[in-house]
């Protein structure tokens, strides 16, 4: 795989510079240090003040000051998503989501879009497992005019027949199209096997082709009367405008806002982990292997998060981790992998992955488990003081903006934990210990109970994974099912 280093960079402005003509860089140019500067300590860092205030519709309003540009952002978060969508109806919380701003209040899906042109704004909306959001990033000059659109958007929405059939039918192709990309049918698969079909996290937040095909105007208009209530509900609001100010608004746009009492969810357990098993799905002719290995991981509430957060960084959330420095660096076998824990309000999925050249199919199974045992061993002292350093020094990067702020706000509130959790992150990543760091591996990856998801050409990939002898080999379809053939 070529690699484009920091010398070679160097020989190309070299090379680059006007032929018989003296240049002091020329002259003085010494090829470029490999060795990477020691990382110093983090700065302090100190985070703008969040306000917290409720109106009387129950709907709950955050926040932030910051009066350093003349700009707003603000986020509407509902607080059900994708895992409320009914048996069947997989998706439904997506599409609800897409077409809030296809037309609403005296606006058509046209009228909105001339809208958001002429006051230069961005309005945004979308859906993810357990939230639904509406979100609008302004100047201050067009605050009111912006917010009442953004009003409009969330709660009166118009779902038209016409723009509700065109959204449903671009739904169903970018479903068939998944079907030929292996590596979302990887994610479907691995979803489905390591929570079941059942659970909300076991679906795709897109559903299927035939659950889309059964949608009608009427089950999204239902989805957003039940969900959409400011009691469930949480208004983000940070840039340049006081507290006082940003209650007013808030007030004017969203205060008439009616609640109502929300349906009690009733909570799937997750199928129990099995024995360490590889489960092939076939992509015929596939020129790369889509591989996906984990199981149930922790909420994001959990006591061990900080030291979580520095053991998968140093396994696979960084581009030195070990996975990627063994699997692209030194073996040249993918472009990238990675590792990660999904930590959402229940346990989410922890998953390695990459996306493999299919001839290495087999030497890329032995490296994920050499690394996935590994990480259960001590980590070398510097190893686990650059992550730190690296985790801290990257915080300050996430709240660079006032869209920043605010979005990891939002991202904090389906799952339950306080929001001055945003200001003890470097703290809590000061205090991780190399002893925590091997309790959470021993803990939370098990290398005798992972589900192993490999989609790939199965003639040419199966033989060779079944003579590593590391587990067990099933053939499993898209959806994770298992498949009756020889």
């Amino acid at each position: 795989m070529p690699r484009f280093t920091r010398t070679m960079g160097a020989a190309v402005l070299l090379l680059a510079a006007p032929q018989g003509l003296w240049s002091p860089l020329r002259a003085q140019a010494k090829p470029a240090s490999t060795t990477p500067p020691p990382l110093k300590a983090p700065k302090p860092l100190t985070l703008p003040a969040i306000t917290e205030r409720t109106l009387p519709n129950g709907l709950r309003v955050v926040i932030v000051e910051q009066h350093e540009l003349p700009i707003v952002d603000v986020v509407l978060v509902v607080r059900t998503g994708a895992e409320a969508d009914p048996p069947g109806k997989a998706g439904l919380a997506t599409l609800t989501a897409n077409l809030l701003d296809e037309g609403a209040g005296a606006r058509d899906a046209l009228g909105i879009a001339e809208q958001i042109g002429y006051l230069a704004v961005r309005l945004n909306t979308g859906a993810a497992l357990e939230l639904s959001q509406v979100s609008l990033h302004t100047t201050r000059a067009t605050l009111d005019s912006a917010l009442a659109l953004m009003a409009d958007v969330a709660l009166r929405p118009a779902f038209a027949e016409k723009e509700f059939s065109r959204l449903k039918s671009d739904r169903l192709t970018s479903l068939l199209q998944e079907v030929d990309r292996g590596p979302a049918i990887a994610d479907r698969a691995f979803a489905a096997i390591v929570f079941g079909e059942n659970h909300p996290y076991g679906r795709s937040t897109s559903g299927t082709r035939e659950e889309a095909d059964t949608f009608t105007r009427d089950d999204v208009t239902h989805f957003w009367q039940t969900w959409y209530r400011p009691n469930n509900a949480t208004l983000v609001i940070v840039g340049d405008l006081t507290t006082t100010e940003a209650m007013t608004r808030a007030t004017s746009a969203f205060g008439g806002w009616t609640r109502a009492e929300l349906p009690v969810q009733a909570r799937i357990a997750p199928s129990p982990a099995k024995p360490t098993t590889v489960y092939i799905v076939d992509k015929t002719n596939a020129p790369q292997t889509s591989f996906r290995i984990g199981g149930i991981g922790v909420a994001r509430s959990t006591k061990d998060y900080y030291p979580l957060m520095v053991m998968n960084t140093a396994l696979g959330a960084s581009f030195t981790a070990r996975l990627n420095q063994n699997l692209r660096e030194t073996k040249g076998y993918t472009y990238g992998a990675s590792s990660g824990f999904s930590m959402r309000r229940q346990p989410g999925a922890f998953t390695a992955r990459a996306e493999i050249v299919a001839a290495k199919t087999d030497s890329a199974l032995i490296e994920f488990m050499k690394e996935l045992n590994g990480i259960r061993t001590p980590m070398p002292a510097a190893e686990l003081a650059k992550t730190k350093r690296y985790l801290q020094l990257g915080y300050a990067e996430g709240f660079e903006s006032t869209s920043d702020i605010a979005g990891q706000i939002a991202a904090l509130i389906p799952t339950g934990v306080p929001l001055a959790a945003l200001g003890t992150f470097n703290t809590g990543i000061g205090a991780v210990t190399g002893a925590d760091v091997q309790r959470v591996a021993r803990q939370y990856i098990d290398p005798s109970k992972l589900a192993i998801v490999v989609a790939g050409d199965r003639a040419s990939i199966e033989p060779a994974l079944k003579a590593l002898k590391i587990a067990p080999v099933e053939i499993r379809d898209a959806k994770g099912r298992r498949e009756i053939t020889p």
